[in-house]
């Protein structure tokens, strides 16, 4: 019997798995197909690594859209404090910013990585890169890994290939492949985290604009699909910030999207706020009036050019239709999707391994015994905030306690 766990993907779920199962007398073998692992994590927080998010782990579960549920075996058994304290321990603090995404104190995602390696390095993992997986099969009762420099036959196979965003790191797709060959369910991939681009969008000159706390409401064929509150960023294309790319897994071309630009869910209520500012303005300018509601100047020029509003037109001879479009372009200022942000610009991928096939409490499969899907290949998208890099700690944590637990397994057969 012989006891290789081949691991394939060297982002942080792939490594943070290797490094909990290695030095328990298992061989653990790391493919990564790019020259250096931990690629797309140098990325994240614009190489500022926000690492997890602060608070109690769960009110996690709120913030994967209808996955939380899954999540919530491996957030409990690897939380948020027992990420801090991992890094801690090896000399790296993590703080809370007010907001409460977390980061590295040292503020360099290349810190977080080099810790993930060292103790890959002390604990014996076999790391091999720029030797792209080929090919995944199953022998017998263990799995077939064949590169380029030879195949490795192991008891235990791990898939933590990550997503399809940002491909030139290395995450392109590959995992879902070795999923469905080996008869892994998986379900259709799109970007999530990705910026929303509008038909006829009319900001364009407005990029950089940004607002805190709106609420985003999305329309499919008359229908409310979804609503969010969030903060929007004005793009010289598009809308993005933290509300957008949250919301954006739900979005589909086509769909409307309602902005209220004041921040309050009950948009009647914005509406009627901005129409008595208006009637009650007497001689004041309506772009006085509106931009003392807290809008930015030049949006309220651009909403008020919209609406057909003459520069210097005073409340007092404002017609009543005009007050209402003011208002109502406020409260629910109404976009066409076109199109969404593609995968070399989305920040996760929606869509992956397909969890009704995944076990939950283990992140082992239901259809294929000892195959483990962990981080970004499964069909799970966090929000911004730390949200998806806290996911791929707590399924490496949890699929290697399974692991550990699960006795003996695989071996070497060639190496070229």
């Amino acid at each position: 019997m012989n006891d290789t766990v081949a691991i394939i993907g060297g982002g942080p779920a792939g490594l943070f798995c290797a490094l909990r199962v290695a030095g328990s007398g298992r061989r653990v073998i790391l493919f990564e197909k790019k020259p250096a692992p931990g690629r797309k994590l140098l990325l994240a927080g614009s190489g500022q690594c926000n690492i997890t998010h602060a608070g109690e782990i769960t009110q996690f579960l709120s913030r994967y859209g209808d996955h939380g549920a899954f999540l919530r075996p491996a957030l409990m058994n690897f939380t948020n404090r027992d990420l801090i304290e991992f890094f801690a321990a090896r000399g790296l603090a993590l703080l809370a910013e007010p907001g409460g995404k977390v980061f590295p104190e040292t503020r360099r995602s290349a810190d977080v990585l080099s810790i993930l390696l060292d103790e890959c390095a002390g604990r014996g993992v076999d790391m091999r890169c720029g030797d792209p997986v080929r090919t995944v099969e199953r022998d017998g009762d263990a799995f077939l890994v064949r590169t380029a420099a030879g195949t490795v036959r192991a008891g235990v196979l791990v898939i933590a290939t990550g997503g399809a965003s940002y491909p030139g790191t290395g995450s392109t797709g590959d995992g879902y492949g070795f999923a469905r060959g080996l008869g892994q369910p998986v379900t259709e991939i799109a970007p999530a985290l990705t910026p929303v681009y509008p038909r006829d969008y009319p900001f364009a000159d407005l990029a950089g604009i940004s607002f805190a706390d709106l609420t985003i409401s999305v329309y499919r064929d008359g229908k409310r699909i979804c609503r969010r509150t969030g903060d929007v960023l004005l793009t010289h294309a598009g809308l993005s910030g933290p509300g957008i790319l949250g919301a954006s897994r739900y979005i589909h071309p086509g769909d409307m999207l309602r902005i209220g630009f004041l921040p309050g869910e009950n948009a009647g209520a914005v509406r009627t706020q901005v129409a008595d500012a208006l009637m009650s303005g007497g001689i004041r300018q309506v772009k006085t009036v509106v931009r003392d509601l807290g809008l930015p100047e030049r949006v309220v020029q651009r909403v008020l050019d919209l609406a057909g509003i003459p520069p210097g037109e005073t409340c007092a001879h404002l017609r009543r239709e005009d007050r209402n479009a003011i208002a109502g372009s406020i409260a629910e200022f109404s976009f066409t999707v076109e199109r969404l942000g593609g995968f070399r610009e989305a920040m996760a991928t929606r869509g992956g391994v397909a969890l009704d096939g995944i076990n939950p409490k283990t992140m082992e499969s239901k259809v294929i015994p000892n195959l483990y899907c962990i981080g970004e290949v499964l069909d799970i998208d966090g929000d911004t905030g730390g949200y998806n890099l806290q996911a791929a700690f707590s399924t490496a944590a949890l699929a290697a306690r399974a692991i550990l637990a699960g006795g003996n397994h695989g071996a070497l057969i060639s190496s070229e």
